[in-house]
């Protein structure tokens, strides 16, 4: 699909429990978010909007030369969010695809955001995404590793059958982490952001099993490398280290 369909949202709030603030936190001078945004940029997939609550994370993005929208103070979690800040930067429906990536993610690769496009070659998938395998044994066990199971359907693709905290599936073979980004066709976060919380949603605390249960299909890429989420300040140390100025490429 022609990349000027896709839009990228960036959600970002400076509430949080482990490391309140953190979009604003400093890697090597500029903000965290700021790193997100440009990483974003690298990718040229489009526009690239970062939607916050927040007027110092719109001022901090507005300062690097790019785009931020405020929004609502109440949403419950970033899919919300992109959803609104999508009706005012884009009312005439020109972006047919919405990625929408975590603004905590400041190593991601411009080709991990490329490759959750992928899936949406076939007219079939609504939501395209990410994972990788899992190398560290500690992960295969940890509650906080999200899991994908599903099936091949060609080369380091996956059609997802389910997302699950626990360790699985069972038996011999590869585990894969899944990493919170994702490509909707906008039709799809549309019919997403219309259905009520699941069962197996709340019981797992893990929202694209809304969308599963509804019966909307999501494949996966597999790609090379988990990016760092940071979400405590030992992250924030290891994303100064992973993230030198030099590295960092100007937009």
């Amino acid at each position: 699909m022609p990349l000027a369909a896709a839009i990228i949202l960036i959600p970002a709030r400076m509430a949080s429990t482990r490391l309140p603030g953190k979009p604003l936190a400093d890697i090597h001078g500029e903000p965290m978010i700021v790193h997100v945004w440009r990483r974003a940029m690298e990718a040229d997939l489009g526009r690239v909007v970062v939607a916050t609550d927040e007027p110092a994370i719109a001022e901090a993005i507005k300062a690097a030369g790019g785009e931020a929208v405020l929004t609502r103070s109440d949403h419950l979690n970033g899919t919300s969010r992109i959803d609104e800040a999508l009706t005012t930067v884009d009312p005439d429906g020109r972006a047919e695809v919405v990625v929408n990536l975590q603004g905590d993610l400041p190593t991601v690769e411009p080709e991990t955001l490329r490759a959750s496009l992928a899936p949406l070659s076939d007219a079939n998938v609504d939501i395209g995404t990410v994972a990788a395998e899992i190398v560290d044994e500690e992960e295969k066990t940890a509650p906080s590793v999200v899991k994908v199971i599903g099936t091949p359907i060609a080369p380091r693709r996956l059609r997802a059958l389910y997302f699950t905290r626990a360790t699985a599936p069972f038996g011999d073979g590869p585990l894969f982490h899944h990493i919170g980004l994702y490509a909707y066709r906008r039709s799809a976060l549309r019919q997403y952001m219309d259905l009520a919380p699941s069962h197996l949603e709340t019981r797992e605390r893990l929202e694209q099993l809304r969308a599963l249960e509804a019966g909307m299909r999501i494949d996966v890429t597999i790609v090379d490398a988990v990016p760092l989420g940071v979400d405590t300040e030992a992250d924030l140390a290891r994303a100064h280290e992973l993230l030198s100025t030099t590295e960092t490429v100007k937009v």
